[in-house]
């Protein structure tokens, strides 16, 4: 064999290897979740993660014909993690809006449900008016869609941000907030368990695009365009095969995916 051949073969080896190191990348995908959101995310207390999140996430695996694992991490954290390719991808019920957009490239969404407000069952509360929620005292989970709702729909209210969405809970139930807000189906399924018995849901609010955005999505980091086409695809196929209501079945009593 001459140099010329031998340089040839190398570098059709060289090219090989790449093109396989390409191909394992794609089979092997890391998720990124907070852990700490039910019935979306949570981790329980013998390390399991279950939840509507995970499952779905294992369905659009499946479907995508890749092995995922799970890594939980902070709420607040999860977006540097992610751009510091701790994990490949983020799902965990993270809400597509124009401000994420800048940090984040995402899939269409897999569901979108609208935020509600709850309360103590003994409230004099009867309404959920910017109004009447005057000097009230709300708590909401920081760095989210919700806790954007609530410092822009209650201005004269005062927002009492919290790193978990259980923290939040436990305060409305000791007293040391008047209402919470977040989504309507993890108020709803907090306030129909033993821990949430205190309290009740006051009202579902109305969604504001410009903060709770088009509904929840795969996050990727920022321009890796090809992996959030492959979830957006893999979305619209559990949806047509069935796998996504048998997912949503296991959760909810009504279609989550929201408005077509």
């Amino acid at each position: 064999m001459n140099i010329s051949h031998r340089f040839l073969a190398a570098a059709s080896i060289a090219a090989l290897s790449l093109f396989a190191g390409s191909a394992m990348a794609q089979e092997k995908l890391v998720i990124g979740t907070e852990g700490a959101y039910p019935p979306f995310n949570n981790l329980e207390a013998n390390g399991e993660l279950t939840g509507f999140d995970i499952d779905m996430a294992k369905a659009l695996c499946e479907e995508m014909k890749v092995t995922c694992t799970f890594v939980t991490n902070d709420w607040d954290g999860i977006i540097p993690a992610l751009q510091s390719k701790k994990f490949d991808a983020i799902i965990a019920s993270m809400s597509i809006t124009p401000e994420r957009k800048e940090q984040v490239t995402f899939s269409k969404k897999y569901y979108n449900t609208p935020p509600a407000i709850a309360v103590p069952k003994d409230s004099p509360l009867t309404e959920a008016t910017a109004e009447s929620l005057k000097g009230k005292a709300i708590g909401a989970q920081g760095s989210t869609s919700h806790s954007n709702y609530v410092e822009k729909h209650f201005p004269d209210s005062e927002p009492k941000l919290y790193p978990t969405a259980d923290e939040y809970k436990l305060d409305l139930s000791n007293g040391r907030v008047d209402a919470v807000v977040d989504d309507i189906v993890v108020l709803t399924e907090w306030v129909k368990s033993d821990a949430g018995s205190c309290c009740k849901i006051l009202a579902p609010l109305p969604l504001d695009p410009e903060i709770n955005g088009e509904g929840a999505g795969v996050a990727v980091r920022k321009g890796e365009q090809a992996l959030a086409d492959k979830f957006t695809a893999a979305i619209a196929a559990i949806r047509e095969n069935g796998k996504y209501k048998q997912v949503q079945d296991k959760y909810f009593d009504f279609d989550v995916y929201g408005d077509k």
